[in-house]
């Protein structure tokens, strides 16, 4: 066993609770920067250190990373035993376990996990298949009958209720529309596939079905903790439920008020009914915030202190100082980046590293004007929520060959590898597949298909690489073998790109290294696809720092030095969409109060007076209600001196002396107090202090 480690040194009074409370149900509200990560980092720890096994204990979080990071970190606290934790996410376990269990419900081990755009594609399949997608007809497309299935299967509601709320000019075809999702859960059955949502569905079944399943499962895993739980949703609250039923030793740590994602089924009411999920939950709050300065948590503060539902909490920090966030009316979208873009070059010059700068904005549109002007300036920026790698067309295409090989029955796969041979058509792919159906082996038959003349030579060269693959064993060689093969494929299908293509492919040989059974390696992609493709972006230099700019949703979960939130108007943030629902509108307070607890130093608010609207024009845009909801006194309006009463001071010769009244475009009037030489200067500023400022970039006025 590692050393003891001295809990009550390391933990304020309120973490130390939750620590020390090892059983029994407990909910932990960990306020933003309150350092929940800390909190269940020294509880695995604590478990560990107490005697519990190592794989007796279950951390659940909403990324991999999240949970290899965690374990990690409990290895430097305790010892390395802490990394045999059992840790990851839902769909992982889920995943996990119906390889074992999956039997029960008549899955076999190999079966195949669909991704977002092929759970898309097998839906098209089988609506052209039933006669649904003729021209004309108004009937929903494959990514919106999606969402829409999902939400049903999340959120444990019928589609007729879906319709009604998200898509009433749907209801119309209510019956075709069920009798589509009928056919979509028949067809993964019978070709043994399971999309993301059925990972969790499935694995419930189980466990709600199978009594031996859940005793089992309270054995394996004593002890449960679950991360992020306010983004949980009604399956994955069930899961958590059942697994624990032998025992009840659950922890949950979340924030009602960051609970932002309704939209893909997370359900805030799981975090409020904890108690009554677990009678006799205690309830620990972490109120203390290590990130901000407490003028910012005063707005946040003020801002949820509003939210309809909520566990009442009021953060607080021990720090002291800070200035309060600024607020800026700009007269329209142009001058709003103009403001965000000036001020981001003086914190540079402050020497704000543009890496610890972000825009934050409620929908990816609204940063289009600031992209722009900050392309003039020659602002570097990376903008978060992009194409991810495993939804890349010539990914997809690679990774459906891999998909035959580990189940040859996966009708999908076939039908988008087959299209890829020069001369086959959708028809020919169709009669192809019909010959394969029924074959003991798939990979065998294609061989001895009556192929025509025009892709004889590309359907053998096919069935010879899926054999040759087949019998390799490690994963990077299959893949490295089939990337030689693909080649070809990819300069002949995506030929106007094909070389920025070709490093993607890389990336994902890199990838498979570290891997020796491609079930779990194709699991990986579909389950937590990484991150970004190099096709459509920008070659840029690594070393290059970036100003980021991203969607609230990207951003939860980050920080930086200073934030940028712009188009606060109504409309906009709150999304015109949200403000006919109660519901909705409570969310949107929600992501506001998500955005503004992202910045340590600096917060600005940005609001355009006026702004373009297609079919109306100009108009004048009424400030956000989030703002006007807040007391003047949680911020101060930015303010500039009137043009005429300036005079710009020359970085030479010595044109300021010691007790020149200057201006500063972002800390105000100040009082020269020294100048360091011909180009440098220190200036005092009311309410900021001491400021020494590079005068060429700073651009000081003399007043």
């Amino acid at each position: 066993m590692g050393r003891r480690v001295d809990y009550a040194r390391e933990l304020n009074p309120a973490q130390l609770e939750a620590v020390r409370t090892l059983f029994g149900p407990i909910l932990v509200i960990a306020g933003a920067g309150s350092g929940k990560t800390r909190t269940l980092v020294y509880r695995v720890a604590r478990l560990v250190e107490e005697g519990v096994p190592p794989e007796r204990i279950l951390l659940l979080t909403f990324t991999r990373k999240a949970a290899r990071e965690m374990l990690r970190r409990a290895a430097m606290v305790l010892d390395a035993s802490c990394e045999r934790v059992a840790g990851g996410t839902f769909h992982s376990l889920a995943h996990q376990m119906l390889r074992k269990y999956g039997h029960l419900i008549g899955y076999g081990p190999n079966f195949t996990v669909l991704d977002r755009g092929d759970a898309e594609d097998a839906i098209n399949l089988l609506r052209s298949a039933l006669g649904l997608s003729e021209k004309g007809r108004r009937f929903p497309k494959k990514d919106t009958l999606l969402a829409l299935f999902s939400k049903a299967v999340n959120q444990g509601r019928t589609l007729e209720e879906i319709l009604e709320r998200e898509y009433p000019h749907f209801l119309e075809h209510l019956p075709e529309i069920e009798r589509l999702f009928g056919e979509y859960q028949r067809y993964k059955r019978e070709h043994q596939l399971m999309d993301y949502d059925d990972l969790l569905l499935n694995w419930y079944r189980v466990l709600l079905e199978h009594r031996w399943v859940r005793e089992e499962m309270a054995r394996r895993f004593e002890f449960i903790m679950v991360d992020e739980y306010q983004d949980t949703n009604r399956l994955q609250a069930e899961i958590v439920r059942l697994m624990a039923e032998g025992h009840g030793n659950v922890m949950v740590v979340g924030d009602d008020s960051q609970s932002i994602y309704a939209f893909r089924g997370a359900n805030f009411r799981n975090i409020l009914e904890f108690p009554k999920l677990f009678p006799g939950a205690r309830i620990i709050k972490l109120e203390e915030n290590y990130r901000s300065t407490q003028p910012i948590l005063d707005l946040a503060n003020a801002v949820i202190a509003r939210a309809r539902e909520k566990y009442t909490k009021c953060l607080f920090t021990r720090r002291k100082g800070g200035r309060k966030p600024v607020l800026y009316r700009a007269r329209d979208e142009a001058d709003q980046s103009r403001f965000v873009a000036e001020r981001i070059l003086e914190l540079r010059e402050e020497g704000v590293p543009l890496s610890e700068i972000a825009v934050l904005f409620r929908a990816a549109f609204h940063s289009f004007d600031l992209e722009l002007e900050l392309a003039k300036r020659d602002i570097p920026f990376v903008k978060y929520g992009g194409l991810k790698l495993i939804e890349a067309a010539h990914i997809k295409d690679v990774v459906a060959h891999l998909r035959i090989v580990l189940n040859p029955y996966d009708l999908l796969s076939w039908h988008r590898v087959l299209l890829l041979l020069e001369g086959v058509g959708p028809r020919t792919a169709e009669k192809i597949i019909a010959h394969l159906r029924t074959a003991p082996d798939p990979v065998e038959v294609l061989r001895q298909f009556p192929a025509r003349p025009s892709y004889e030579k590309g359907l053998l060269r096919l069935a010879e690489i899926l054999k040759e693959i087949r019998e390799l064993s490690s994963v990077e060689e299959r893949l490295a073998r089939l990337i030689d093969y693909y080649q070809p494929l990819l300069e002949r299908v995506y030929h106007d790109d094909y070389p920025k293509r070709e490093r993607d492919l890389e990336s994902l040989l890199t990838l498979s290294h570290k891997y020796r059974d491609l079930s779990d390696f194709l699991a990986d992609l579909a389950l937590e696809p990484p991150e970004s493709s190099v096709a459509g972006l920008e070659p840029e230099t690594e070393d290059e720092e970036h100003l980021v700019l991203s969607t609230i949703h990207s951003a939860k979960g980050l920080e930086w030095h200073t934030v940028f939130v712009i188009s606060l108007s109504e409309g906009r943030f709150p999304s015109a969409y949200a403000v006919r629902d109660e519901e909705d509108l409570e969310e949107e307070r929600r992501l506001f109060y998500v955005a503004v607890t992202r910045a340590r130093e600096n917060l600005f608010l940005c609001h355009p007076v006026t702004g373009y609207v297609p079919g109306e024009g100009r108009v004048i845009l009424k400030p956000s209600r989030f703002l006007e909801e807040l007391s003047p006194e949680l911020y101060e309006p930015f303010r500039e001196v009137p043009e005429e009463t300036r005079e710009e001071v020359s970085p030479r010769e010595g044109v300021l002396r010691p007790g020149d009244v200057v201006w500063h475009p972002r800390f105000g009037e100040g009082e020269v107090r020294d100048v360091l030489g011909e180009e440098k200067v220190r200036v005092y500023f009311l309410g900021h202090g001491e400021k020494t400022l590079h005068l060429r970039f700073a651009r000081l006025e003399r007043l």
